[in-house]
């Protein structure tokens, strides 16, 4: 089972960065602008954003493995429909549709580890998720890429990974729910029951936010100080961190046995401020190579610490809904951080928008040390 979910936890990053190599191709070859082609990478995330909650609810009501073996059909059969599309308005709707499977999964995949396990084991599991979605990171897309060199439409074939873990996920995952009673509540009622969770959606929403900063923006930020390379471009924009991610994923039960979430909490958001100060202030290509390690480091941390006090702030008879709408927090702030960010970087400079960013990572670090945020909803140890 543990093999399932961690496998379908990679599919999460398979999104937009499989069809990235084949990008400006699928834009020659459908005859669309960039900024259409861009919708291409987008579309699925809003689609995701919309329909989290949905699967919260079907959580609830069936428990996580129909949603999940419904979910990953789905998602292969969208995300495969390119290998057969021949036009925009096509492409656009299998995106969409590929986004709700992707919602179904991601939402079950995350209510899976928290309710099949507890206490030191659920931070081993939730550390090698990290590893795994990492892991994914680097895998798939250069799956795509190798199939994109055969035509494009080929490169949407490793979407169908979805149909062998759906029959996978048929054989393994225990028939039950992860419901534990409680009252029935929406995502409103739910955020006034438990207004800490406020809290962590707009931690999530700023965690997408500057993620999204980086994958927009770091290229152009390269290029300035001379990295242009690909094969360079990637190591900072994406290799680095992946690799360090996928380390600290690995020995983060052993952290957690150690710290409590609160510290680790801190520390994450330091890594984060220190990266960003990096890329916008240095322009040595060796000092640079810091960046990517320190986000690493902050993204191994933060996404299980952040999972984990979501679910304890909504507390087990509202796991479902809760996870969802973290999923609806993510998307929406990958969806929204160009939207943000653009303008400003475009009035002045990506180095303003790195700091902008960093110091974003400071308000939330001193808000975390000011307020002992994490303490309240985790046990210091």
């Amino acid at each position: 089972m543990l093999v399932v979910l961690l496998a379908a936890s990679t599919l999460g990053v398979m999104g937009g960065a499989v069809i990235v190599p084949v990008l400006e191709v699928i834009r020659g070859d459908l005859g669309v602008t960039g900024t259409l082609a861009g919708f291409v990478l987008t579309a699925h995330g809003l689609a995701i954003a919309v329909t989290s909650p949905l699967f919260g609810r079907a959580i609830d009501r069936w428990g996580v493995r129909r949603p999940m073996i419904v979910g990953l059909v789905v998602y292969a059969l969208g995300g495969g429909a390119g290998l057969v599309v021949t036009s925009y308005p096509a492409l656009m709707v299998s995106r969409l549709v590929f986004g709700v499977g992707a919602a179904a999964v991601f939402t079950a995949t995350t209510v899976a580890m928290l309710a099949f396990y507890r206490g030191a084991e659920r931070d081993r599991v939730m550390g090698w998720r990290s590893t795994a979605t990492s892991v994914g990171g680097l895998v798939w897309p250069l799956v795509g890429g190798l199939l994109g060199g055969l035509t494009w439409h080929a490169t949407f074939a490793v979407y169908l990974v979805g149909l062998p873990l759906a029959a996978l996920a048929a054989w393994s995952l225990p028939d039950t729910t992860a419901r534990a009673g409680g009252e029935d509540l929406g995502a409103v009622r739910l955020l006034r029951h438990r207004p800490a969770l406020l809290g962590w959606y707009s931690l999530w929403i700023v965690i997408a936010v500057q993620m999204y900063v980086l994958a927009i923006f770091l290229p152009q930020r390269l290029a300035q100080i001379g990295i242009r390379a690909p094969v360079l471009v990637s190591l900072y924009a994406v290799v680095g961190a992946a690799i360090t991610t996928s380390l600290v994923g690995l020995v983060y039960g052993r952290l957690r046995a150690r710290l409590s979430y609160a510290a680790l909490l801190r520390a994450a958001l330091v890594t984060s401020l220190a990266g960003f100060l990096i890329y916008a202030t240095v322009s040595h290509p060796v000092v640079l190579l810091l960046a990517p390690a320190l986000f690493g480091i902050g993204n191994g941390i933060l996404f299980p610490v952040a999972t984990v006090l979501v679910d304890r702030a909504a507390g087990v008879e509202h796991r479902s809904r809760a996870a969802a709408l973290s999923g609806t927090a993510i998307f929406a702030g990958q969806f929204l951080s160009p939207l943000l960010f653009g303008p400003l970087i475009e009035a002045t400079s990506t180095t303003t928008g790195f700091l902008v960013a960093g110091a974003v990572s400071a308000i939330l670090l001193a808000v975390v040390v000011v307020r002992r945020i994490g303490v309240d909803v985790a046990s210091v140890r």
